[in-house]
């Protein structure tokens, strides 16, 4: 504990007396980490436009909703009560990585779409913001099966979790949530999918949330790359015509 201490005053004195230098090194040192990250991964988005994607009309969710580029960011919506749908890339894929960054209002129903075909059926990751949701467990949707794992839900605010039952334990304490997860600011989210039956990986901000495997093939081994707004309506009559989500640095990396 002692040398603890001892580490933290001479680092707060190395602080205040370097100052903007020891702040310029700890950015190179993140730069740097962050370029041997992205190594590999090519932008799908590219802020400006839906090029490369298209909203879906098949799904069970509705009609497609609405999905515009605002800010730099896919932005979705229902574009009336209860009509939701996807929007999906024109590009198929089969073992890959896709990271993205998430800044959704807390009260729709997402999902990150993994091998996604027109209709809507896909792994998904799960981005459910909201009163008992999830983020990036894993879910089949439009499988026969149910099939869904995740290892904590929302209370009724985003800055508070509950730990649920899972083959991969939460990894973050729900006293340490709200440090690490930012409502209302861009936060990463990751997921890997390979084989077929595949292994599915998910990360939140770096950290892995989720690590699952299906036991049998039941889906083909390309697709695409989607995100959702969830048709239907919401507890307590919500209007998710007013309630967004938003999507950018939208980026995969192709795996053998």
């Amino acid at each position: 504990m002692r040398r603890d201490l001892a580490t933290a005053a001479v680092l707060a004195a190395l602080a205040a007396l370097g100052g903007m230098n020891l702040s310029a090194n700890l950015s190179a040192a993140e730069k740097e980490k962050e370029a041997r990250d992205e190594q590999g991964f090519k932008p799908i988005f590219d802020g400006k436009t839906l090029k490369g994607w298209h909203v879906s009309s098949k799904t069970g969710h509705g009609t497609g909703g609405r999905w515009v580029v605002e800010n730099g960011a896919i932005t979705g919506s229902q574009d009336k009560p209860g009509n939701g749908g996807i929007v999906i890339t024109d590009a198929q894929f089969g073992n890959f990585e896709d990271v993205l960054e998430m800044n959704n209002d807390f009260g729709p129903d997402s999902g990150l779409f993994l091998r996604s075909t027109e209709n809507g059926k896909a792994y998904q990751a799960l981005i459910d913001y909201h009163s008992d949701g999830n983020l990036m467990g894993v879910y089949g949707e439009g499988f026969p099966k149910p099939m869904v794992d995740r290892n904590f839900r929302f209370t009724d605010k985003p800055s508070e979790i509950k730990p649920m039952p899972s083959g991969f334990p939460l990894p973050v304490p729900p006293e340490k949530w709200p440090d690490f997860w930012k409502h209302g600011r861009w936060n990463e989210l990751r997921a890997r999918i390979v084989g077929n039956p595949p292994k599915i990986t998910t990360w939140i901000n770096g950290v892995k949330f989720m690590e699952w495997e299906d036991k049998e093939k039941q889906h083909p081994d390309k697709g695409g790359i989607a995100v959702q707004v969830h048709g239907g309506g919401y507890p307590g009559g919500v209007d998710l015509t007013r309630l967004f989500v938003r999507y950018r640095k939208i980026r995969v990396k192709v795996l053998d």
